[in-house]
């Protein structure tokens, strides 16, 4: 399952997949699910933030 799906899709599914264990975490307690959910939601934010970032000063 190496193929041009993967390739192409496999990046935005596991950011999702993230984003929802993160959303899931801050909703069933409290403790150490704050942490995950704060590490699981900021993950995606920081990478693009990082991709936008490096995109932009490569165009400039």
């Amino acid at each position: 399952m190496n193929g041009p799906f993967m390739r192409m899709w496999g990046a935005p599914i596991a950011l999702a997949i993230l984003t929802v264990i993160g959303l899931l975490s801050a909703l069933v307690g409290d403790g150490v699910w704050d942490h995950v959910s704060a590490v699981a939601l900021g993950v995606p934010v920081l990478l693009c933030c990082w991709y936008g970032l490096r995109r932009r000063t490569k165009n400039d």
